[in-house]
């Protein structure tokens, strides 16, 4: 599962253009992540939506599965958008923590891991949570640029798993 490569760059040391191409993508691919993340956190739509390629999908089956629970697979990024948002705005008040990247890249395709702690709590009443500790696998495309060169790194495919957690996961996502 998780992106197990020796070292952090690829491109030859001796290559600075390489290097800094290189650095720049890893850069913009955990930079999707932190977009999925915190597009949650604040509810901001269009925030949430811009770490998505049209096409995603969204896996929440593993995690769930530790509490019981068989969500289906989101497919479309106006899909995950809405059921997530839906689901979080007025009703879930949540944090995410992003560690542990992990990244492989091939040409304008990558994947990606890393560690989520997501703290979700019940805007009403928050005594009632649940904390998650999930790995995540993810899939990613460039899309095109503008200019013709690439563009921004987006998710196409996000499964995340659950190592632990605590609290009542059921009221939070039902």
């Amino acid at each position: 599962m998780s992106v197990t490569t020796t070292a952090a760059l690829d491109a030859p040391a001796h290559d600075s253009t390489a290097a800094l191409a290189e650095l720049r993508d890893r850069t913009e691919i955990t930079d999707a992540l932190h977009r999925f993340a915190l597009g949650q956190d604040l509810k901001d739509k269009d925030l949430f939506a811009s770490s998505f390629a049209e096409d995603a999908e969204l896996d929440f089956r593993p995690a769930a599965a530790k509490w019981g629970a068989a969500p289906p697979v989101m497919a479309g990024r106006d899909t995950i958008v809405t059921t997530i948002l839906g689901l979080f705005t007025g009703r879930v008040d949540t944090t995410h923590q992003v560690t542990n990247p992990r990244i492989t890249i091939d040409g304008t395709t990558a994947r990606l891991t890393a560690l989520v702690e997501a703290q979700h709590l019940l805007s009403a009443d928050h005594t009632t949570y649940a904390l998650l500790k999930n790995p995540y696998e993810a899939e990613l495309v460039r899309e095109a640029g503008r200019d013709g060169r690439g563009g921004r790194w987006v998710i196409r495919r996000l499964v995340i798993h659950n190592t632990w957690f605590t609290g009542n996961p059921t009221a939070i996502f039902g």
